[in-house]
């Protein structure tokens, strides 16, 4: 029971959730689903640091590329015009560069997250990665209208707020890459003692 109870999750608010003003939000929102941060920090992340985060697998890369070509199938758009190539491993390195680029384009802020089912709960927080596919209630959803064909065509990363590991090897790897045992703190929320 009390493995279940000590889940841990990574949540990065992206520059665009600090630039608006939604880290407090974003925050109150964990906090008010009875997770408990036990980990915070602003950094402004290097290349390396985002290059790192980020898969570099061509499995992965192919699959930005192919995600992109059904947005421009989509929407009637026409790859080559927009990008010169319909390749899906050429346009997912395009996808790629954009994200690191946007990632390190300010300052984020990096949590770390402990509670019950912590990883699919701050998931379902955030909503669809793809904010125009989130629901109203979650993060993406109430904060965000982007797209991937808005994106693209401005050659750049969606603006999705916020970033919070799928699954717990992801989640393990995650709060590993970018946070020391030092950084993380314990300590028992007042409500626990009630909730569980």
């Amino acid at each position: 029971m009390k493995k279940l109870t000590e889940e841990r999750t990574l949540a990065l608010i992206k520059p665009d959730g600090v630039k608006r003003g939604l880290v407090g939000e974003i925050i109150h929102r964990i906090e008010q689903r009875g997770l408990k941060i036990i980990a915070l920090k602003m950094i402004k992340a290097t290349e390396e640091q985002v290059t790192g985060h980020y898969p570099k697998d061509q499995a992965w890369i192919r699959r930005l590329g192919e995600k992109s070509l059904k947005t421009y199938e989509k929407y009637g758009i026409d790859p080559i015009k927009e990008l010169g190539t319909d390749n899906p491993d050429e346009i997912g390195k395009m996808v790629r560069s954009w994200i690191i680029e946007y990632m390190t384009s300010g300052p984020i802020v990096k949590i770390v997250v402990e509670g019950v089912h912590a990883i699919d709960m701050v998931r379902k927080l955030c909503g669809n990665t793809l904010p125009n596919l989130a629901e109203m209630g979650t993060i993406r959803g109430d904060y965000s209208v982007d797209s991937p064909a808005l994106a693209n065509s401005g050659k750049r990363a969606v603006h999705n707020l916020i970033h919070a590991s799928e699954t717990p090897e992801e989640s393990s790897h995650e709060l590993d890459y970018w946070f020391t045992s030092e950084e993380i703190h314990d300590y028992k929320r007042a409500e626990e003692d009630i909730m569980f």
